[in-house]
């Protein structure tokens, strides 16, 4: 919900961008053509796209399960990282952002990674569980719609291998997490599965106060 990380002010979020981010020029182009389109907030930040390619690199990755595109920015920043014999498979369903996405992932060379999926999300990791790819993708990240979080985060859970990782966006939803009054289904969605990470004990966990609020999910 915010184009850089809660609760950083403009002068301490303009020092993070200047001396903590390493952005790709690329990726800024990325960037600046995503800020014209519509609902841009939802483009994950510098900060959370370098430490997604640097958890890709610690860790080794070569599979990648991405829910939600948008313009394909955190998708070029985890692309960027895999070896070239890597895969991330992304889901969407707006051919209008993700032919932005795909102009830029040509233009860096990396389109070969990048396998889209066009078509709602859970009907793409069913298809994929029914090909019996679980336990097959090192890194899922999630962020796309909220109400359906913790059915992306149960096959995810399938999917991802043990000791893999998954990461989701948005679970600290602009601090509305903590508001009793707020009620939406997308924010009532996020505090359900934050309580479910919480207590499953099919996972490590870390909550980060990064962008929006960062959950990183360590199969066990």
């Amino acid at each position: 919900m915010a184009n850089h990380s809660l609760g950083l002010d403009e002068p301490l979020n303009q020092y993070l961008q200047q001396v903590g981010v390493r952005e790709p020029l690329i990726l800024q182009q990325l960037r600046e053509a995503t800020a014209q389109q519509e609902l841009s907030v939802m483009r994950s930040t510098a900060e959370q796209g370098q430490l997604m390619a640097l958890l890709i690199r610690l860790s080794g990755a070569r599979r990648i399960l991405e829910i939600g595109t948008y313009t394909g920015y955190a998708t070029l920043w985890m692309a960027q990282a895999l070896p070239e014999d890597g895969l991330i498979t992304t889901c969407d369903i707006s051919t209008t952002w993700t032919d932005v996405a795909q102009q830029f992932w040509e233009k860096a060379g990396v389109s070969e990674r990048i396998n889209l999926k066009l078509a709602p999300a859970l009907a793409t990791l069913d298809a994929l569980l029914g090909e019996d790819a679980a336990g097959s993708f090192d890194v899922v990240f999630i962020d796309a719609d909220k109400v359906n979080y913790t059915a992306y985060y149960e096959r995810s859970l399938q999917l991802v291998k043990a000791g893999g990782l998954i990461v989701v966006d948005n679970t600290l939803w602009g601090g509305d997490v903590i508001d009793p009054a707020n009620q939406e289904p997308s924010t009532c969605a996020i505090r359900a599965l934050n309580q479910l990470l919480h207590e499953d004990p099919r996972v490590d966990i870390a909550m980060l106060p990064m962008a929006d609020g960062l959950t990183l999910v360590r199969k066990i």
